[in-house]
């Protein structure tokens, strides 16, 4: 039997040895969660740090809704990670809808219950399709909200980057001088928006390195557990979802552990062609859930510290 060349390149590529074989696990992980609105959520919450927490994460994050409206759960949920937990708890934090002297009361609480990293953001206003107004006695951005922190009290500030350009950017160009701000001003690493093709990923870090950023820009990683709301949210924050995704996931609305397994060789290929480029640090987007996230850090060779014995 003859074979086209394409027949051949995917041969080979077929039987090269295993993707995940013998990987280092030389990563840096962080894993994002959102504040809980009910016990049962809770408990899935607390289950998911449970589970992740012996893979030693850098730190991990709680979000704050849309216009503050979950400022009060997600002050609770970082406290009790930063007391009950060994864990570098990050919390969110925005500036819409709240002047300067109410900022400065919220990082003082964070400040209070030992938490020492903050993710510094714009934020969304409070009801969708609405644009971003600032408070009139409140930060206009996020460059200026790191700068008012940097002034409180001297937290770690990561930031957001946005590899396929935020929404209300005037142009990709505006976005990159918008990040070198949020950056000069004093936050030591940035989180990208989640995306699907590690080509997008190379691309924005080559535009980031050109324009002379040399702070840590870290992959933000969605493991799709529901591709109609991945969808939503994806057209909200203006990430390209690409057809073929689509296909692989049609026919499984219905099959919930076939559709988990899916999500997971996605998110896995992906994090592996990352890796393949050099990546070693990888922001994980939880949603609350464990098991994909684990096991694509497991996949990629990481495993459960090692506490060491005592005599």
């Amino acid at each position: 039997m003859t074979l086209s060349f394409p027949s051949v390149e995917e041969a080979a590529r077929a039987w090269q040895a295993p993707l995940y074989a013998d990987l280092a696990g030389d990563l840096n992980v962080s894993f994002e969660f959102f504040p809980p609105k009910t016990e049962k959520m809770e408990e899935q919450l607390w289950s998911a740090i449970e589970t992740l927490t012996p893979l030693a994460p850098k730190f991990v994050s709680v979000t704050y809704g849309a216009g503050g409206s979950t400022r009060e759960r997600t002050h609770n949920t970082v406290a009790r990670i930063a007391k009950e937990t060994p864990l570098s708890a990050a919390a969110h934090l925005t500036c819409v809808a709240a002047s300067k002297a109410e900022i400065d009361e919220v990082v003082d609480a964070y400040w209070e219950a030992g938490v020492r990293h903050i993710v510094a953001l714009r934020g969304d206003p409070p009801e969708a399709g609405k644009h971003f107004e600032p408070h009139p006695e409140g930060y206009k951005g996020a460059a200026e909200l790191v700068e008012g922190l940097r002034k409180r009290h001297p937290f770690e500030i990561s930031v957001a980057a946005y590899p396929e350009t935020h929404p209300d950017a005037a142009s990709a160009q505006s976005d990159i001088d918008n990040l070198k701000r949020k950056l000069d001003a004093g936050a030591s690493r940035a989180i990208t928006q989640f995306f699907f093709e590690p080509e997008t990923f190379f691309r924005f870090r080559d535009t980031v390195a050109a324009a002379g950023i040399e702070a840590d820009i870290i992959p933000g990683i969605m493991p799709v557990s529901n591709f109609a709301a991945v969808q939503r949210m994806s057209a909200m924050c203006n990430t390209d979802v690409p057809g073929w995704m689509g296909k692989l996931f049609e026919g499984l609305d219905d099959l919930p552990a076939a559709r988990q397994l899916v999500s997971a060789t996605l998110a896995a290929e992906l994090c592996r062609k990352l890796y393949a480029g050099g990546v070693r640090d990888f922001h994980f987007y939880t949603l609350n859930r464990a098991e994909l996230s684990y096991a694509i850090c497991h996949l990629l060779g990481l495993r459960p510290a090692q506490s060491e014995k005592t005599a």
